[in-house]
């Protein structure tokens, strides 16, 4: 038996308001979007890939030379990590050598993004005459090679009495240019004008409103400049074999004394190598979280 629809249904299945809302396409009710199988096989696949590396130097650091030497290699952790620990420890004073790089490294890492904050808000933000000169100015000086400036500041360490000790490397290295250019371009984005204007109605000076306004802004971005400039401090070698001796080294400089003689032992280098990458790995993970919650912090505001 067939029923008839009233024009009031009729009316009420035509109304487009009146149909349920369909799903977003590609993702769940809600907007939450999902990718398919082979963009996960594929995010996988490049997660594993990146991380081989740091894995062979554990596999590496767990084996002796010999098996190292053995075709195939071996592929899974042995039992000899201690006793290349203690090859480590004879070789070079790497204990010395970590709390030096800390030193220098952290001495940096804060110089730096302190320096390259306050410059990138004064650039972003004030009107000074002679601004857009000086910024032109402190980016044409990344077009420069390090190299060129080694004698000159080599000259100028020796002068001060200054070589072999930590504060050769630490001094050259308080300032970036690369951070006062990343760190202007992060504060044109994400402080408004409107937050500065707020502080001068307050009655605020322009140094309450760097660290009361300012920073809290610039913190995810202060991060990811920490980690990079930690980075590139941690790993430097070039200027600190030149600056330092063996008596005051750095953890690159204490690795080249690692696995010496006529063949070279792989695994006390491995070893080595990972007792520097740690520092490395404990850093990121605890300004990682900075840089995360600055994210999804940004993306609720937006």
């Amino acid at each position: 038996m067939t029923t008839l629809a009233t024009p009031q249904r009729a009316r009420k299945s035509a109304d487009p308001a009146a149909r349920p809302a369909s799903r977003p396409r590609g993702g769940r009710a809600g907007g939450q979007h999902h990718g398919g199988r082979l963009a996960y096989l594929i995010l996988i696949a490049a997660a594993l890939f990146s991380a081989f590396p740091f894995y062979w130097t554990i596999v590496a650091a767990t084996r002796s030379n010999a098996d190292l030497a053995k075709t195939p290699p071996a592929l899974l952790p042995g039992g000899n990590l201690m006793h290349n620990f203690r090859q480590v420890l004879e070789q070079a004073d790497i204990g010395k050598a970590l709390l030096n790089s800390l030193v220098v490294s952290g001495s940096v890492t804060v110089g730096t993004v302190m320096c390259s904050t306050l410059a990138g808000f004064a650039f972003a933000k004030l009107r000074f005459r002679g601004r857009n000169a000086l910024l032109a100015l402190t980016i044409g000086t990344m077009m420069i090679p390090p190299q060129l400036g080694v004698i000159p500041l080599f000259m100028v360490i020796a002068k001060l009495h200054w070589v072999n000790q930590l504060q050769a490397v630490i001094l050259p290295g308080l300032v970036s240019a690369f951070g006062v250019f990343f760190m202007r371009q992060y504060l044109v984005q994400a402080l408004p004008d409107e937050l500065i204007e707020a502080g001068r109605v307050d009655g605020a000076s322009t140094a309450r409103i760097f660290w009361s306004i300012v920073i809290p802004v610039a913190r995810p971005g202060m991060a990811v400049l920490g980690i990079l400039t930690f980075m590139a401090s941690w790993n430097d070698f070039f200027w600190p074999i030149i600056a330092l001796t063996s008596q005051e080294p750095t953890v690159q400089v204490a690795l080249r004394q690692l696995g010496g003689g006529y063949v070279h032992d792989q695994s006390v280098i491995m070893a080595g190598t990972l007792l520097g990458t740690l520092p490395v790995l404990l850093v990121f993970g605890l300004l990682g979280r900075h840089i995360v919650g600055g994210i999804m912090q940004g993306a609720v505001k937006g």
